[in-house]
């Protein structure tokens, strides 16, 4: 994240207090994986705060080098398959659902090239001014048309899915990608899982607006009924 370890920590604290109250919104089992994406990011957030702390004490590399993985795992192994999985165990559309399925295919295949690469190659976080550049070994050639796959996988079941508002948190995530790419390139990596970490926070509006509707729906059950 930029600006600092307590910036990180302030972070994680606020986006994991957004994910307990998401996961209060759960009115169905299919709903616990979307709901926990907050704590996720809120767990990632304290990771990088670690970071800032390790990094410029060389005797604690040991620690550098488990949150390093740690935050990587998250940002790059973690979403590409989490994300379209979570849409997939919500999404009732037959048609919508198989094309979920190849995204999250797409995405878990992104998910093992990220895994080998963090398995095989080194990774080196550096402070840069106010961010965290993660300086690694990964192939260059494939490095953008593998991003692209990432952010189709990652981003397009919130456009397909039926579920009502998650276009809104697409767009939201789109448009953080596109200004950090453009006025972060170097820090990419860093500064788009803090934006995509606060816009998690959107999951909250998008449960608590099918629950009120689940709830209503009861509602009129009950009343036909009787």
């Amino acid at each position: 994240m930029c600006f600092s370890a307590t910036a990180s920590f302030a972070g994680g604290v606020i986006i994991s207090a957004i994910g307990i109250a998401v996961v209060t919104k759960v009115h169905k089992p299919s709903q616990l994986l979307f709901a926990s994406i907050p704590l996720f990011f809120g767990l990632q957030q304290f990771t990088e705060g670690v970071l800032w702390l390790t990094i410029p004490n060389p005797e604690y590399a040991a620690i550098q080098k488990i949150a390093t993985h740690m935050f990587l795992v998250m940002a790059d192994v973690l979403w590409p398959a989490f994300i379209p999985l979570s849409i997939l165990m919500m999404e009732s559309n037959a048609r919508k659902r198989t094309i979920i399925r190849i995204l999250f295919i797409t995405g878990l295949s992104v998910s093992v090239y990220y895994t080998c690469c963090l398995i095989f190659l080194n990774v080196t976080p550096q402070i840069m001014g106010y961010h965290i550049m993660y300086n690694s070994d990964f192939p260059k050639l494939i490095a953008i048309p593998v991003f692209i796959l990432y952010l189709i996988a990652t981003l397009t079941p919130l456009f397909i899915s039926s579920i009502e508002r998650t276009h809104m948190m697409g767009i939201l995530m789109f448009f953080s990608c596109l200004v950090t790419a453009i006025f972060f390139t170097q820090y990419l990596t860093s500064v788009w899982c803090f934006f995509a970490a606060l816009i998690s926070g959107v999951i909250y509006w998008i449960l608590s607006d099918a629950k009120m509707k689940f709830k209503f729906a009861k509602l009129e059950l009950l009343k036909n009924k009787f």
